[in-house]
C-alpha cells in the first residue's frame, strides 16, 4: 500500500500527461476528469508492480487509453462540454487554437498527434501503445498533420 505524500506526488509527476490525454481522447472536461480520476485509482492499486519511471509512464498512457475505449462505448457518452468551453478550461491561451484544432480531429488522429506532439512519444513508442504498426502511426500523423494545415492556415505549428 502506498502512503499518501507517495499518491500526491505521483499525481504531481504524471497528473499532467494524463489529464492531457483524457482530455484529448474525451473532447470534454467532465469525463476527462472521471477518467483521471479512474486512471489513478488503478494506478495506485498496481503501482507497486511497475518497475521504472518508464514502465510507470508507458502504463498509465495505456490505461488512459483503455480506460477512454471503454468510456466512449458507454450510454452516457452522449452527454458532452462543448468543445470551446473544454479548450477554455484545460489549455493555455497560446495554444487554444491549436488545440481546439487537435480535439476537432477524428479521434485515432486526435490520440497520435496527442501522443507525439504533447507527451513527446517516438512514432515506435505510440505504435507499441496503441497496439498497431508504426506505418499506420506514420500515417495517422501525415494525415492528421494535412487536415490541421487545412484548419489553421497561416498559424505557425
Amino acid at each position: 500500500m502506498i502512503s499518501e505524500d507517495q499518491r500526491t506526488a505521483a499525481v504531481e509527476r504524471w497528473g499532467s500527461m494524463v489529464w492531457r490525454l483524457a482530455l484529448a481522447r474525451m473532447a470534454n472536461v467532465h469525463d476527462a476528469e472521471d477518467l483521471f480520476q479512474e486512471v489513478f485509482l488503478r494506478y495506485f492499486r498496481h503501482e507497486a508492480q511497475l518497475e521504472s519511471d518508464e514502465h510507470r509512464r508507458a502504463w498509465l498512457i495505456r490505461c488512459t487509453l483503455n480506460r477512454a475505449k471503454s468510456a466512449h462505448s458507454a450510454p452516457w457518452r452522449h452527454r458532452v462540454l462543448p468543445l470551446d468551453v473544454a479548450v477554455e478550461i484545460g489549455v493555455r491561451d497560446d495554444r487554444r487554437e491549436v488545440y481546439a484544432a487537435v480535439l476537432s480531429l477524428p479521434e485515432k488522429y486526435r490520440t497520435v498527434v496527442h501522443l507525439h506532439y504533447f507527451e513527446g512519444l517516438t512514432i515506435a513508442e505510440i505504435a507499441a501503445q496503441m497496439n498497431c504498426a508504426e506505418g499506420t502511426v506514420k500515417a495517422q500523423l501525415h494525415r492528421a498533420r494535412a487536415q490541421l494545415k487545412d484548419a489553421l492556415g497561416d498559424i505557425e505549428l
